[in-house]
């Protein structure tokens, strides 16, 4: 299939590899882009947005972008820390005192933020009925008990995340987080991202679908393992409770939930452009992207089930493990959503890249799809 949209010559094997993803009749549609010093190389769409296959993808194509969205909400955390209204290691319940309820007096934005508060999911009940009732979500974020004690285990948060740095920036700075992110970040980057799309762009989703035969790398057939038959599991549980997946996007309430650690919409362009902006110095200043960007956490993580780095809000390269390299180089660092969608920015060279896709496998952090457009962006620099 070919794709739209525009490729340097220099990346012209990106370009024929990622037609090349469209052989396999199962997917769907992509978009990819790729940036070198904040200049646009490669800006490239195919297939379809729809299951019909009826609607053809464009370039303003929106999609799920899942957990590659948490970035956008560390960084705003991290710009409130620049001006003094949030600090790494306060505790947080300083800043919203029923916080402190289970044992969590002491847990620290910087925990939180490097997956390492003991924060990392819900027990039971299902709080799937109350998902999209912010005040009644963080209620009950505030009142769970920690899990284990903070700094001593990792443990990805994969919708607590949003509820607690969400709940930071509207103590702190008033306005609600997914305003404040669009208002601070996204706008005045001309970043095509939103967390909670505007009814007028509903048009404009694009819808998922699951491909078969894309089992994903040992861990990952662990983590569906464990999910499968243990519920109560923490995994488990930070995944399903409330239930966060394909088969939300097709509901107009997900579409329009704001919820900043699991739930962004977005193009390729929009995702690569926010790491051009971090790089270029026009979201927070070189101290706290080097906070951002360094290793903060390394361990076995509980929840994804295999071993991980994570700075202040990103996943750091792991050039050791292939289903978690951005096949880049050694400080590289971004994040992957749910099935397919990821960004992350190269600083030694400038790069960064964002692709989204609706086609998904089982694979948990980066598919073979990504790895190889990557590899081949990389020796193209």
């Amino acid at each position: 299939m070919d794709a739209k949209g525009s490729c340097d010559s220099r990346f012209a094997a990106v370009q024929q590899a990622f037609e090349e993803i469209f052989d396999d009749p199962q997917e769907l549609g992509a978009g990819l882009c790729i940036q070198v010093g904040g200049e646009t190389v490669v800006d490239l769409w195919a297939g379809v947005a729809d299951l019909e296959r009826t609607k053809p993808w464009n370039r303003d194509t929106l999609v799920n972008t899942y957990c590659a969205i948490k970035p956008f909400t560390a960084v705003a955390t991290l710009m409130l820390v620049e001006e003094g209204k949030l600090a790494l290691d306060q505790p947080i319940a300083h800043y919203w005192p029923e916080f402190a309820q289970g044992g969590k007096d002491q847990v620290t934005l910087r925990q939180v933020l490097s997956h390492t508060s003991g924060t990392p999911a819900l027990r039971l009940p299902s709080r799937t009925p109350e998902m999209y009732d912010w005040d009644e979500m963080v209620k009950k974020t505030a009142a769970e008990p920690l899990w284990w004690q903070p700094g001593t285990e990792l443990g990805y948060g994969a919708t607590t995340y949003g509820w607690i740095l969400g709940e930071l920036i509207r103590r702190v700075d008033g306005r609600e987080p997914c305003r404040f992110i669009r208002e601070r970040i996204t706008e005045p980057n001309g970043l095509e991202v939103q967390l909670g799309v505007a009814e007028q762009d509903f048009h404009r989703i694009a819808h998922f679908g699951r491909a078969e035969g894309r089992e994903g790398d040992s861990f990952a057939i662990a983590l569906r393992h464990v999910m499968s038959k243990q519920p109560e599991h923490v995994a488990t549980l930070a995944f399903t409770n409330p239930a966060v997946g394909p088969k939300q996007t097709t509901d107009p309430r997900w579409w329009s939930y704001r919820q900043p650690g699991v739930n962004g919409h977005g193009t390729a362009h929009g995702l690569a452009g926010f790491y051009s902006a971090l790089l270029g110095g026009r979201l927070i200043g070189p101290e706290l992207l080097s906070e951002f960007t360094r290793e903060h956490s390394n361990s076995m993580d509980r929840v994804l089930l295999r071993p991980m780095r994570y700075g202040l809000g990103c996943m750091l390269e792991q050039q050791a493990d292939q289903a978690a390299s951005k096949c880049m180089g050694p400080n590289t660092f971004g994040h992957v959503g749910l099935g397919g969608p990821v960004s992350f920015a190269d600083p030694e060279r400038d790069v960064s890249f964002g692709f989204v896709t609706t086609t998904i496998g089982s694979h948990v952090l980066l598919d073979p799809r990504v790895r190889k457009l990557a590899t081949l962006a990389y020796a193209a620099l």
